[in-house]
């Protein structure tokens, strides 16, 4: 029996699990091969199709956990203004085993003065914008419950997913008071943050869960770790010092629902999200900006039969963006210490809708009103 909670539920965990993005640190596209709402609830021949809408403006630098406000009182801040499109397609192979894919399309449009003649008081203090757009990653994976689905008050999920290079890494635009005398317009590589992809192949590993407390609170834990293999993607960034950096990616959160007899649910949650100096597997060179962010996440959903519509807000509690492998290797061969900068948002929002069909579909009522009742 279908529980039009659980619907709910599920949609705000891929909602949540699928927004990563914190402006200048580059966690792009989405989250899991697998994922808890990729097969959850799924009987075999079942799909879940799922809309997901997320943006953010970054625009408050740190260096570190340290904030220089100064950059915005100042006006010289670089402010992204990133949206995210995402469809994804999950389906039941059996009623544990499922499989997905994810199709991503993003927009960027990044503001500064730096890269547009340089800051004041020593630049021309000119603020231009480039802009990206275009299909990002493509996700594909599969995940498998580890005890049968409606059993317990408890499951977790193992998930393995492929990330393709599908989006561009070399993506161009305009650049303004350029050349040696700050009077030419030209061409060039956007920031790595606004790239619509990395340029490499990675393995996603995931660990999805939940355990109900009662008939209507529960709590849902996520870990996801994705591995890119390559250490640089040949692309040189705009000013031609080093190449693009393929990062790994990593995020886990942690959070409770409280569901309704009417379909409405609640949820507040954490989590942390980033990307590390230093990658598990491969070399660590090249440009990156590590970093991580914890967010508080509240959110709210209704369930109708076989439609969800969740939105969530999570709000940065704390932002660090972390010295890089490069940082430490000019800090070592000059003497001087180096730590750069990111620019971090204060808020993401995420809007998501689905809609479940096919397979051995019931839309009775749920069961005790257990929002976790399969």
């Amino acid at each position: 029996m279908k529980n039009i909670y659980l619907l709910t539920i599920l949609l705000f965990i891929a909602v949540s699990i699928d927004s990563y993005g914190q402006g200048c640190v580059a966690i792009r596209g989405n989250g899991c091969g697998g994922g808890l709402n990729s097969g959850i609830g799924l009987s075999k021949g079942e799909f879940n199709a799922q809309l997901g809408y997320r943006y953010f403006k970054s625009y408050k630098h740190f260096r570190g956990s340290h904030e220089e406000v100064e950059r915005v009182e100042n006006g010289t801040e670089v402010i992204n203004k990133s949206s995210f499109v995402d469809f994804s397609l999950r389906y039941g192979i059996t009623d544990r085993w499922f499989a997905n894919i994810i199709l991503p399309y993003v927009h960027h449009d990044r503001s500064s003065m730096y890269e547009h003649g340089g800051n004041p008081p020593n630049g021309l203090g000119e603020r231009h914008t480039t802009v990206s757009s275009g299909l990002g990653d493509i996700r594909i994976g599969a995940g498998f419950w580890l005890w049968e689905p409606g059993k317990h008050d408890f499951n977790y999920s193992l998930g393995l997913g492929l990330k393709l290079p599908s989006g561009s890494y070399d993506y161009e635009d305009t650049f303004y008071n350029q050349g040696e005398n700050r009077d030419e317009d030209v061409k060039r590589v956007v920031d790595q943050s606004i790239q619509p992809g990395d340029g490499g192949t990675g393995l996603a590993l995931d660990i999805q869960g939940y355990q109900k407390l009662n008939h209507r609170f529960g709590i849902n834990t996520s870990v996801y770790y994705l591995f890119n293999f390559e250490e640089t993607n040949g692309v040189l960034t705009r000013n031609g010092n080093s190449e693009f950096s393929v990062p790994d990616q990593f995020a886990v959160q942690v959070g409770s629902y409280y569901a309704s007899m009417k379909g409405f649910s609640l949820y507040l949650g954490g989590r942390v999200e980033g990307v590390p100096a230093k990658d598990l597997i491969g070399g660590d060179a090249g440009y990156r900006r590590p970093g991580y962010a914890v967010s508080l996440e509240p959110g709210a959903g209704y369930a109708y039969k076989n439609w969800s519509l969740f939105a969530s807000v999570p709000i940065a509690m704390y932002r660090n963006r972390i010295q890089s492998y490069e940082d430490k290797v000019r800090t070592q061969e000059t003497g001087v210490y180096r730590h750069g900068d990111a620019a971090f948002a204060d808020y993401l929002v995420n809007i998501g809708l689905s809609f479940r069909f096919g397979g051995a579909q019931q839309d009775a009522e749920p069961v005790d009103n257990n929002p976790f009742y399969n």
